[in-house]
């Protein structure tokens, strides 16, 4: 499947590696669909885009937001990273747009501030997606009231 995608051996191989005890190492009889959907999910068949540099300064900042949130869950953070791979930004920004720094742990500041500059960014290029303008607002709406605190 993956040379089918043109994803690279040893990029496959590093995929597999990772989930291989898990998955792969006793399989079942008959598992072989539920295992295919597995892999899917962990992103083993995920088509890498190459980023250019403004969607790497966008995924810097997202990475920099991260850090503000004080922790992030480990789907969420799976999700982010496939997104990341296969350029998906907007799903991406949109997802942590929605998320919110821990109080006590996170940088709130940090964390609106690198998203409301990650979203001029998004909203930049042509065509975005609707959905952005209205993640971008909301997202000063929460930087206002948090330097307003």
């Amino acid at each position: 499947m993956c040379a089918a995608l043109a994803i690279s051996a040893s990029v496959t191989d590093r995929r597999l590696d990772e989930c291989y005890d898990a998955l792969l190492a006793s399989p079942r009889p008959n598992s072989e669909a539920d295992t295919g959907e597995l892999l899917e999910a962990l992103g083993v068949f995920d088509v890498p885009k190459p980023l250019d540099g403004r969607e790497l300064a966008i995924v810097d900042l997202f990475l920099a937001a991260i850090d503000a949130m004080g922790s992030i869950r480990a789907g969420h953070q799976h999700g982010l990273g496939r997104w990341f791979t296969t350029g998906n930004l907007t799903a991406a920004y949109l997802s942590l747009a929605a998320a919110r720094p821990l109080a006590r742990t996170g940088d709130p500041a940090r964390y609106w501030t690198t998203l409301v500059q990650a979203g001029k960014l998004l909203l930049a290029r042509p065509s975005p997606d609707s959905r952005l303008g209205h993640a971008l607002e909301r997202c000063r709406v929460h930087l206002a009231r948090t330097t307003a605190t």
